[in-house]
Protein backbone atom coordinates (compact mmCIF):
# COMPACT_ATOMS: atom_id res chain seq x y z
CA UNK A 1 0.00 0.00 0.00
CA UNK A 2 1.06 3.58 -0.67
CA UNK A 3 1.27 6.12 2.13
CA UNK A 4 -0.57 9.45 2.04
CA UNK A 5 -0.04 12.42 4.36
CA UNK A 6 -3.10 14.35 5.48
CA UNK A 7 -2.90 18.03 6.33
CA UNK A 8 -5.93 19.86 7.65
CA UNK A 9 -7.47 22.19 10.21
CA UNK A 10 -9.96 21.58 12.97
CA UNK A 11 -12.97 23.83 13.55
CA UNK A 12 -10.85 25.60 16.18
CA UNK A 13 -8.10 26.34 13.65
CA UNK A 14 -5.65 23.81 15.06
CA UNK A 15 -3.43 22.09 12.47
CA UNK A 16 -4.05 18.39 11.90
CA UNK A 17 -1.55 15.98 10.38
CA UNK A 18 -1.64 12.25 9.88
CA UNK A 19 -0.63 9.39 7.60
CA UNK A 20 -2.89 6.73 6.10
CA UNK A 21 -2.25 3.78 3.80
CA UNK A 22 -4.28 3.04 0.67
CA UNK A 23 -3.88 1.21 -2.63
CA UNK A 24 -4.87 4.15 -4.85
CA UNK A 25 -5.17 7.94 -4.53
CA UNK A 26 -8.94 7.64 -5.11
CA UNK A 27 -9.28 5.22 -2.20
CA UNK A 28 -7.13 7.49 0.00
CA UNK A 29 -9.24 10.54 -0.88
CA UNK A 30 -12.44 8.65 -0.09
CA UNK A 31 -11.15 7.50 3.29
CA UNK A 32 -9.87 10.99 4.17
CA UNK A 33 -13.23 12.57 3.31
CA UNK A 34 -15.02 10.03 5.50
CA UNK A 35 -12.55 10.69 8.31
CA UNK A 36 -12.93 14.48 7.97
CA UNK A 37 -16.71 14.20 8.09
CA UNK A 38 -16.65 11.92 11.13
CA UNK A 39 -14.09 13.99 13.08
CA UNK A 40 -15.26 17.39 11.86
CA UNK A 41 -12.12 18.88 10.30
CA UNK A 42 -11.20 20.40 6.94
CA UNK A 43 -8.66 18.75 4.64
CA UNK A 44 -6.20 21.21 3.10
CA UNK A 45 -3.89 18.75 1.31
CA UNK A 46 -3.35 15.06 0.63
CA UNK A 47 0.20 14.14 -0.43
CA UNK A 48 1.42 10.77 -1.59
CA UNK A 49 4.83 9.47 -0.58
CA UNK A 50 6.63 9.27 -3.93
CA UNK A 51 10.03 8.15 -5.17
CA UNK A 52 12.50 10.94 -5.94
CA UNK A 53 15.81 10.63 -7.78
CA UNK A 54 18.46 12.78 -6.14
CA UNK A 55 22.04 13.81 -6.90
CA UNK A 56 24.18 15.19 -4.08
CA UNK A 57 27.78 16.33 -3.63
CA UNK A 58 29.83 15.18 -0.65
CA UNK A 59 32.38 17.33 1.18
CA UNK A 60 35.21 15.77 -0.86
CA UNK A 61 33.49 16.72 -4.12
CA UNK A 62 32.29 13.25 -5.08
CA UNK A 63 28.79 13.04 -6.59
CA UNK A 64 26.30 10.46 -5.35
CA UNK A 65 23.00 9.53 -7.01
CA UNK A 66 20.18 7.54 -5.49
CA UNK A 67 16.47 7.12 -4.88
CA UNK A 68 14.48 8.03 -1.78
CA UNK A 69 10.80 8.17 -0.89
CA UNK A 70 9.38 11.42 0.41
CA UNK A 71 6.13 13.35 0.40
CA UNK A 72 7.59 16.47 -1.25
CA UNK A 73 10.75 17.52 -3.06
CA UNK A 74 11.42 20.25 -0.49
CA UNK A 75 11.19 17.74 2.35
CA UNK A 76 13.86 15.54 0.76
CA UNK A 77 16.10 18.52 0.00
CA UNK A 78 15.90 19.62 3.62
CA UNK A 79 16.74 16.15 4.91
CA UNK A 80 19.78 15.82 2.62
CA UNK A 81 21.00 19.31 3.50
CA UNK A 82 20.70 18.58 7.22
CA UNK A 83 23.00 15.59 6.70
CA UNK A 84 25.71 17.91 5.36
CA UNK A 85 25.32 17.22 1.64
CA UNK A 86 25.12 19.79 -1.15
CA UNK A 87 21.98 19.03 -3.14
CA UNK A 88 22.62 19.15 -6.88
CA UNK A 89 19.18 18.03 -8.07
CA UNK A 90 16.01 16.30 -6.90
CA UNK A 91 13.49 15.07 -9.47
CA UNK A 92 10.35 12.96 -9.24
CA UNK A 93 10.77 9.50 -10.71
CA UNK A 94 8.87 9.46 -14.00
CA UNK A 95 7.72 5.83 -13.89
CA UNK A 96 6.91 5.41 -10.23
CA UNK A 97 5.30 2.00 -10.10
CA UNK A 98 6.27 -1.19 -8.33
CA UNK A 99 6.19 -4.59 -10.00
CA UNK A 100 5.07 -7.49 -7.85
CA UNK A 101 8.04 -9.77 -7.08
CA UNK A 102 8.08 -13.35 -8.38
CA UNK A 103 6.53 -15.89 -6.04
CA UNK A 104 9.90 -17.63 -5.76
CA UNK A 105 11.38 -14.51 -4.14
CA UNK A 106 8.56 -14.36 -1.59
CA UNK A 107 8.96 -18.06 -0.78
CA UNK A 108 12.71 -17.54 -0.32
CA UNK A 109 12.07 -14.65 2.07
CA UNK A 110 9.63 -16.68 4.19
CA UNK A 111 11.82 -19.81 4.16
CA UNK A 112 14.99 -17.91 5.13
CA UNK A 113 13.08 -16.09 7.86
CA UNK A 114 12.00 -19.44 9.31
CA UNK A 115 15.56 -20.78 9.18
CA UNK A 116 17.00 -17.68 10.87
CA UNK A 117 14.32 -17.75 13.56
CA UNK A 118 15.28 -21.36 14.28
CA UNK A 119 18.77 -20.04 15.00
CA UNK A 120 17.22 -17.83 17.75
CA UNK A 121 18.00 -14.56 15.95
CA UNK A 122 15.87 -11.57 17.03
CA UNK A 123 13.16 -10.83 14.51
CA UNK A 124 14.36 -7.28 13.80
CA UNK A 125 17.81 -8.65 12.92
CA UNK A 126 16.21 -11.23 10.62
CA UNK A 127 14.40 -8.46 8.73
CA UNK A 128 17.57 -6.34 8.58
CA UNK A 129 19.61 -9.20 7.12
CA UNK A 130 17.01 -10.11 4.52
CA UNK A 131 16.30 -6.47 3.73
CA UNK A 132 19.95 -6.04 2.73
CA UNK A 133 20.36 -9.35 0.86
CA UNK A 134 17.11 -9.71 -1.12
CA UNK A 135 17.80 -8.83 -4.77
CA UNK A 136 14.27 -7.87 -5.84
CA UNK A 137 13.85 -4.12 -5.28
CA UNK A 138 10.13 -4.19 -4.49
CA UNK A 139 10.45 -7.00 -1.95
CA UNK A 140 13.56 -5.44 -0.38
CA UNK A 141 11.80 -2.10 0.13
CA UNK A 142 8.74 -3.90 1.48
CA UNK A 143 10.81 -5.76 4.09
CA UNK A 144 12.53 -2.53 5.13
CA UNK A 145 9.17 -0.81 5.48
CA UNK A 146 7.84 -3.67 7.64
CA UNK A 147 10.91 -3.48 9.88
CA UNK A 148 10.56 0.29 10.12
CA UNK A 149 6.86 0.04 11.07
CA UNK A 150 7.52 -2.63 13.70
CA UNK A 151 10.32 -0.54 15.23
CA UNK A 152 7.82 2.34 15.57
CA UNK A 153 5.44 0.11 17.50
CA UNK A 154 2.94 -0.50 14.69
CA UNK A 155 0.81 -3.62 15.19
CA UNK A 156 2.51 -6.53 13.41
CA UNK A 157 -0.62 -7.60 11.55
CA UNK A 158 -1.19 -4.04 10.32
CA UNK A 159 2.47 -3.70 9.27
CA UNK A 160 2.32 -6.82 7.11
CA UNK A 161 -1.14 -6.14 5.66
CA UNK A 162 0.16 -2.78 4.39
CA UNK A 163 2.52 -4.80 2.18
CA UNK A 164 -0.02 -7.39 0.98
CA UNK A 165 0.18 -6.09 -2.60
CA UNK A 166 3.86 -7.10 -2.66
CA UNK A 167 3.97 -10.31 -0.62
CA UNK A 168 0.38 -11.48 -1.16
CA UNK A 169 -2.77 -11.22 0.93
CA UNK A 170 -2.54 -14.64 2.58
CA UNK A 171 1.21 -14.37 3.23
CA UNK A 172 0.73 -10.97 4.88
CA UNK A 173 -2.07 -12.35 7.05
CA UNK A 174 -0.06 -15.38 8.18
CA UNK A 175 3.17 -13.50 8.91
CA UNK A 176 1.25 -10.81 10.78
CA UNK A 177 -0.37 -13.45 12.98
CA UNK A 178 2.97 -15.23 13.45
CA UNK A 179 4.49 -12.16 15.08
CA UNK A 180 1.72 -12.20 17.69
CA UNK A 181 1.84 -15.92 18.35
CA UNK A 182 4.20 -18.00 20.41
CA UNK A 183 5.27 -20.26 17.54
CA UNK A 184 6.68 -17.98 14.85
CA UNK A 185 8.98 -20.68 13.50
CA UNK A 186 6.13 -23.15 12.93
CA UNK A 187 3.91 -20.59 11.23
CA UNK A 188 6.72 -19.30 9.01
CA UNK A 189 7.68 -22.87 8.07
CA UNK A 190 4.06 -23.80 7.32
CA UNK A 191 3.58 -20.63 5.27
CA UNK A 192 6.69 -21.37 3.21
CA UNK A 193 5.52 -24.94 2.65
CA UNK A 194 2.07 -23.71 1.63
CA UNK A 195 3.51 -21.21 -0.87
CA UNK A 196 5.85 -23.84 -2.33
CA UNK A 197 3.04 -26.38 -2.71
CA UNK A 198 0.67 -23.87 -4.31
CA UNK A 199 3.31 -22.69 -6.78
CA UNK A 200 4.32 -26.26 -7.65
CA UNK A 201 0.71 -27.40 -8.08
CA UNK A 202 -0.06 -24.48 -10.40
CA UNK A 203 3.06 -25.24 -12.41
CA UNK A 204 2.18 -28.93 -12.73
CA UNK A 205 -1.44 -28.09 -13.54
CA UNK A 206 -0.30 -25.78 -16.33
CA UNK A 207 1.82 -28.62 -17.69
CA UNK A 208 -1.20 -30.92 -17.57
CA UNK A 209 -3.77 -28.53 -19.05
CA UNK A 210 -2.47 -25.33 -20.59
CA UNK A 211 0.27 -26.74 -22.82
CA UNK A 212 -2.01 -29.46 -24.27
CA UNK A 213 -4.69 -26.83 -24.93
CA UNK A 214 -2.15 -24.60 -26.68
CA UNK A 215 -0.98 -27.59 -28.72
CA UNK A 216 -4.55 -28.41 -29.78
CA UNK A 217 -5.25 -24.78 -30.71
CA UNK A 218 -2.12 -24.62 -32.87
CA UNK A 219 -3.08 -27.97 -34.43
CA UNK A 220 -6.58 -26.65 -35.19
CA UNK A 221 -5.18 -23.53 -36.90
CA UNK A 222 -2.76 -25.69 -38.89
CA UNK A 223 -5.55 -27.97 -40.11
CA UNK A 224 -7.73 -24.96 -40.92
CA UNK A 225 -4.97 -23.33 -42.96
CA UNK A 226 -4.30 -26.58 -44.83
CA UNK A 227 -7.96 -27.26 -45.59
CA UNK A 228 -8.89 -23.66 -46.42
CA UNK A 229 -5.86 -22.55 -48.47
CA UNK A 230 -3.31 -25.24 -49.34
CA UNK A 231 -5.54 -28.19 -50.27
CA UNK A 232 -7.92 -26.27 -52.62
CA UNK A 233 -5.02 -25.18 -54.85
CA UNK A 234 -4.44 -28.77 -55.94
CA UNK A 235 -8.08 -29.93 -55.91
CA UNK A 236 -9.36 -26.99 -57.97
CA UNK A 237 -6.64 -27.58 -60.56
CA UNK A 238 -7.98 -31.08 -61.24
CA UNK A 239 -11.55 -29.78 -61.21
CA UNK A 240 -10.73 -27.17 -63.87
CA UNK A 241 -9.28 -29.92 -66.05
CA UNK A 242 -12.64 -31.70 -65.91
CA UNK A 243 -11.58 -34.57 -63.66
CA UNK A 244 -14.08 -36.18 -61.31
CA UNK A 245 -12.90 -35.70 -57.74
CA UNK A 246 -12.79 -38.68 -55.33
CA UNK A 247 -15.34 -38.64 -52.44
CA UNK A 248 -13.05 -37.42 -49.63
CA UNK A 249 -11.44 -34.82 -51.87
CA UNK A 250 -14.81 -33.50 -53.02
CA UNK A 251 -16.19 -33.25 -49.48
CA UNK A 252 -13.02 -31.59 -48.23
CA UNK A 253 -13.26 -29.06 -51.05
CA UNK A 254 -16.86 -28.27 -50.08
CA UNK A 255 -15.74 -27.80 -46.47
CA UNK A 256 -12.90 -25.55 -47.63
CA UNK A 257 -15.26 -23.34 -49.65
CA UNK A 258 -17.65 -23.09 -46.70
CA UNK A 259 -14.84 -22.13 -44.31
CA UNK A 260 -13.41 -19.43 -46.57
CA UNK A 261 -16.81 -17.90 -47.35
CA UNK A 262 -17.91 -17.83 -43.69
CA UNK A 263 -14.56 -17.10 -42.06
CA UNK A 264 -15.64 -13.70 -40.72
CA UNK A 265 -18.80 -15.06 -39.11
CA UNK A 266 -16.93 -18.04 -37.62
CA UNK A 267 -14.24 -15.76 -36.16
CA UNK A 268 -16.82 -13.38 -34.65
CA UNK A 269 -18.78 -16.25 -33.10
CA UNK A 270 -15.68 -17.92 -31.63
CA UNK A 271 -14.28 -14.66 -30.26
CA UNK A 272 -17.71 -13.73 -28.90
CA UNK A 273 -18.10 -17.05 -27.10
CA UNK A 274 -14.56 -16.95 -25.68
CA UNK A 275 -14.96 -13.31 -24.60
CA UNK A 276 -18.35 -13.96 -22.97
CA UNK A 277 -17.04 -16.98 -21.08
CA UNK A 278 -13.92 -15.08 -20.00
CA UNK A 279 -15.97 -12.12 -18.76
CA UNK A 280 -18.42 -14.37 -16.91
CA UNK A 281 -15.58 -16.25 -15.22
CA UNK A 282 -14.13 -12.93 -14.03
CA UNK A 283 -17.34 -12.06 -12.15
CA UNK A 284 -17.79 -13.17 -8.50
CA UNK A 285 -20.67 -15.48 -9.43
CA UNK A 286 -18.71 -16.95 -12.34
CA UNK A 287 -15.68 -17.63 -10.15
CA UNK A 288 -17.87 -19.27 -7.52
CA UNK A 289 -19.66 -21.55 -10.01
CA UNK A 290 -16.36 -22.39 -11.72
CA UNK A 291 -14.80 -23.37 -8.39
CA UNK A 292 -17.89 -25.43 -7.54
CA UNK A 293 -18.03 -27.48 -10.72
CA UNK A 294 -14.30 -27.78 -11.35
CA UNK A 295 -14.21 -30.18 -8.40
CA UNK A 296 -16.42 -32.54 -10.44
CA UNK A 297 -14.21 -32.60 -13.54
CA UNK A 298 -12.90 -36.16 -14.07
CA UNK A 299 -9.35 -36.75 -12.85
CA UNK A 300 -8.34 -33.08 -12.51
CA UNK A 301 -11.28 -32.20 -10.24
CA UNK A 302 -10.31 -34.75 -7.61
CA UNK A 303 -6.73 -33.45 -7.56
CA UNK A 304 -7.85 -29.83 -7.14
CA UNK A 305 -10.25 -30.90 -4.37
CA UNK A 306 -7.61 -32.85 -2.46
CA UNK A 307 -5.01 -30.12 -2.91
CA UNK A 308 -7.50 -27.63 -1.46
CA UNK A 309 -8.01 -29.90 1.56
CA UNK A 310 -4.24 -30.33 1.90
CA UNK A 311 -3.68 -26.56 1.98
CA UNK A 312 -6.57 -26.09 4.41
CA UNK A 313 -5.12 -28.69 6.77
CA UNK A 314 -1.61 -27.29 6.49
CA UNK A 315 -2.73 -23.77 7.43
CA UNK A 316 -5.14 -25.07 10.07
CA UNK A 317 -2.31 -27.07 11.63
CA UNK A 318 -0.12 -23.95 11.84
CA UNK A 319 -2.80 -21.75 13.43
CA UNK A 320 -4.79 -24.22 15.53
CA UNK A 321 -2.92 -23.61 18.76
CA UNK A 322 -1.15 -20.37 17.95
CA UNK A 323 -3.84 -17.91 16.86
CA UNK A 324 -6.14 -18.06 19.86
CA UNK A 325 -9.68 -18.84 18.73
CA UNK A 326 -9.97 -21.97 16.62
CA UNK A 327 -12.77 -20.38 14.59
CA UNK A 328 -10.30 -17.77 13.34
CA UNK A 329 -7.91 -20.55 12.35
CA UNK A 330 -10.70 -22.27 10.38
CA UNK A 331 -11.62 -19.02 8.61
CA UNK A 332 -8.05 -18.26 7.57
CA UNK A 333 -7.47 -21.85 6.45
CA UNK A 334 -10.68 -21.71 4.39
CA UNK A 335 -9.50 -18.53 2.67
CA UNK A 336 -6.13 -20.14 1.95
CA UNK A 337 -7.49 -23.24 0.19
CA UNK A 338 -7.90 -21.25 -3.03
CA UNK A 339 -11.43 -22.42 -3.88
CA UNK A 340 -14.30 -20.00 -3.32
CA UNK A 341 -16.90 -22.77 -3.15
CA UNK A 342 -15.01 -24.66 -0.45
CA UNK A 343 -14.37 -21.41 1.42
CA UNK A 344 -18.06 -20.47 1.29
CA UNK A 345 -19.24 -23.89 2.48
CA UNK A 346 -16.89 -23.84 5.46
CA UNK A 347 -17.71 -20.24 6.42
CA UNK A 348 -21.48 -20.38 5.90
CA UNK A 349 -22.23 -23.93 7.07
CA UNK A 350 -19.45 -25.42 9.20
CA UNK A 351 -18.59 -22.39 11.35
CA UNK A 352 -22.22 -21.31 12.06
CA UNK A 353 -23.05 -24.88 13.12
CA UNK A 354 -20.14 -24.85 15.55
CA UNK A 355 -20.98 -21.41 16.96
CA UNK A 356 -24.79 -21.29 17.05
CA UNK A 357 -25.70 -24.97 17.38
CA UNK A 358 -22.76 -26.07 19.50
CA UNK A 359 -21.70 -28.81 17.08
CA UNK A 360 -18.20 -30.22 17.12
CA UNK A 361 -15.44 -29.76 14.58
CA UNK A 362 -16.16 -33.00 12.72
CA UNK A 363 -19.93 -32.40 12.57
CA UNK A 364 -19.37 -28.94 11.11
CA UNK A 365 -16.88 -30.18 8.53
CA UNK A 366 -19.21 -33.03 7.56
CA UNK A 367 -22.15 -30.67 7.04
CA UNK A 368 -20.07 -28.43 4.76
CA UNK A 369 -19.84 -31.25 2.21
CA UNK A 370 -16.37 -30.30 0.98
CA UNK A 371 -14.23 -32.72 2.99
CA UNK A 372 -13.48 -36.26 1.85
CA UNK A 373 -14.31 -39.29 3.98
CA UNK A 374 -10.59 -39.82 4.58
CA UNK A 375 -10.13 -36.31 5.95
CA UNK A 376 -13.27 -36.56 8.12
CA UNK A 377 -12.12 -39.91 9.48
CA UNK A 378 -8.75 -38.50 10.54
CA UNK A 379 -10.35 -35.39 12.09
CA UNK A 380 -12.79 -37.63 13.96
CA UNK A 381 -9.91 -39.70 15.31
CA UNK A 382 -8.01 -36.55 16.28
CA UNK A 383 -11.05 -35.04 18.02
CA UNK A 384 -11.51 -38.18 20.13
CA UNK A 385 -7.85 -38.38 21.16
CA UNK A 386 -7.17 -34.64 21.44
CA UNK A 387 -4.72 -34.63 18.54
CA UNK A 388 -6.60 -32.52 15.98
CA UNK A 389 -3.45 -30.54 15.15
CA UNK A 390 -1.48 -33.71 14.46
CA UNK A 391 -4.34 -35.17 12.41
CA UNK A 392 -4.42 -32.05 10.22
CA UNK A 393 -0.70 -32.44 9.55
CA UNK A 394 -1.17 -36.13 8.67
CA UNK A 395 -3.97 -35.30 6.22
CA UNK A 396 -1.85 -32.59 4.58
CA UNK A 397 1.16 -34.90 4.15
CA UNK A 398 -1.00 -37.76 2.86
CA UNK A 399 -2.76 -35.67 0.22
CA UNK A 400 0.51 -34.00 -0.79
CA UNK A 401 2.06 -37.37 -1.61
CA UNK A 402 -1.09 -38.61 -3.35
CA UNK A 403 -1.63 -35.54 -5.53
CA UNK A 404 2.03 -35.32 -6.57
CA UNK A 405 2.00 -38.95 -7.70
CA UNK A 406 -1.38 -38.80 -9.46
CA UNK A 407 -0.63 -35.51 -11.18
CA UNK A 408 2.47 -37.03 -12.76
CA UNK A 409 0.32 -39.88 -14.07
CA UNK A 410 -2.24 -37.42 -15.44
CA UNK A 411 0.48 -35.42 -17.21
CA UNK A 412 1.78 -38.62 -18.83
CA UNK A 413 -1.77 -39.62 -19.85
CA UNK A 414 -2.55 -36.19 -21.32
CA UNK A 415 0.70 -36.15 -23.28
CA UNK A 416 -0.12 -39.59 -24.68
CA UNK A 417 -3.65 -38.47 -25.59
CA UNK A 418 -2.33 -35.37 -27.37
CA UNK A 419 0.15 -37.51 -29.29
CA UNK A 420 -2.68 -39.83 -30.36
CA UNK A 421 -4.84 -36.89 -31.51
CA UNK A 422 -1.95 -35.46 -33.53
CA UNK A 423 -1.36 -38.89 -35.08
CA UNK A 424 -5.04 -39.24 -36.06
CA UNK A 425 -5.13 -35.74 -37.60
CA UNK A 426 -1.92 -36.30 -39.55
CA UNK A 427 -3.22 -39.67 -40.75
CA UNK A 428 -6.48 -38.08 -41.95
CA UNK A 429 -4.63 -35.31 -43.79
CA UNK A 430 -2.31 -37.88 -45.34
CA UNK A 431 -5.27 -39.96 -46.59
CA UNK A 432 -6.93 -36.90 -48.14
CA UNK A 433 -3.67 -35.81 -49.78
CA UNK A 434 -2.88 -39.29 -51.08
CA UNK A 435 -6.39 -39.62 -52.54
CA UNK A 436 -5.91 -36.37 -54.43
CA UNK A 437 -2.52 -37.60 -55.63
CA UNK A 438 -4.17 -40.65 -57.26
CA UNK A 439 -6.33 -38.52 -59.57
CA UNK A 440 -5.39 -39.11 -63.21
CA UNK A 441 -5.73 -36.00 -65.34
CA UNK A 442 -7.61 -36.44 -68.62
CA UNK A 443 -5.37 -36.58 -71.66
CA UNK A 444 -6.17 -34.07 -74.41
CA UNK A 445 -7.79 -35.56 -77.58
Amino acid sequence: MAEFRITGKSINGKPIKGIISADTPAEAKKRVNQMAKARNFTVTSLEKRKVFIYKIKKADGNLISGEQKAFTKEELKGALTSLGYEVVSVQSKLLDFTMKPPMGEVVTFVRLSADLLKEKLPYNEVLQLLGNDIQNTALRESIKQINNDLSKGVDSEEAFIKQERIIGKFTAKMLGLASKSGNMVDIYTSTAKFLERRAQFKKDLRSALIMPVVTLVILAFTVFYYVAYIFPETALLFKKLGNELPPMTAKTLILSEWLTSNMLYISVIILGIVGAIGYWLSTPKGKFIKDQYILKVPMIGALIHKTGIEIFCRVFNALYSGSGENVDAIKIAAEACGNQYMESQIKTIAIPMMLSKGKGLVEGFTASGVFTDTALSRFHSGAETGTVKKSAQQIANYYENETVYKLKNIIDFVQLAIAMIIMVVITALTLISSEAALIKPKTPN
